[in-house]
């Protein structure tokens, strides 16, 4: 079956007024979907692939002969980065971490807030387009990595919890070159319980 894009837990216009229901349809039915367009067409010419999901298509990267690799790599993980960026976006979030995830980040960050502003300094400094993660390591301990482009921290054996895009059209409709505020208004829609839910469950 064709990937399809994951349905939104919300409407266009309730993630206002941090993200502006413009930016959300536009990101969403036109970059999003475009990257699940051209993930269907690569995978499509190589009948192995069909049946594998996302997360065994970024895995199995490095084998998956060219042009069909390259297509992957950036579609497939734009498809990918997409869906969790989307997935722990809330217009009502829970506000702070489950039980499990709070320990996790006090031990490595010593608070919440800690965190937040170890990951937005890190988030406003990447150079051009990219991403930030809260990643989880096969030994559950949790860390912030930056991606460019479309890679994804699945390639690098992590498991992302929280993904924050930072790609321009994500943002610049609203605010413009004001990268560190878009990153500030992201926070109040962070749904801890969806983030919390990866962490136990990935």
């Amino acid at each position: 079956m064709p990937f399809q894009l994951p349905k939104l837990n919300f409407a266009y216009k309730d993630l206002e007024p941090y993200i502006d229901s413009l930016t959300v349809e536009t990101h969403y039915t036109k970059h999003h979907q475009t990257y699940c367009t051209n993930l269907n067409k690569a995978v499509n010419e190589l009948p192995e692939l069909v049946k594998l999901s996302i997360e065994q298509l970024l895995i199995k990267l490095p084998t998956i002969p060219e042009p069909q690799k390259t297509v992957i790599k950036n579609s497939g993980g734009g498809f990918y980065n997409h869906n969790q960026y989307w997935s722990t976006l809330s217009p009502k979030p829970q506000k702070a971490p489950t039980a499990n995830l709070m320990r996790a980040i006090n031990a490595t960050f010593g608070s919440l807030d800690n965190l937040k502003s170890m990951f937005s300094g890190t988030a406003a400094k990447l150079f051009g387009s990219g991403w930030t993660w809260l990643v989880k390591d096969r030994n559950s301990a949790i860390d912030i990595i930056t991606t460019q482009n479309q890679d994804s921290p699945i390639t690098l054996s992590y498991r992302p919890i929280l993904a924050l895009d930072l790609w321009e059209h994500a943002y610049y409709l609203k605010y413009q070159n004001r990268r560190a505020d878009y990153i500030e208004a992201w926070w109040n829609l962070v749904d801890w319980k969806a983030v919390g839910d990866y962490y136990f469950n990935s």
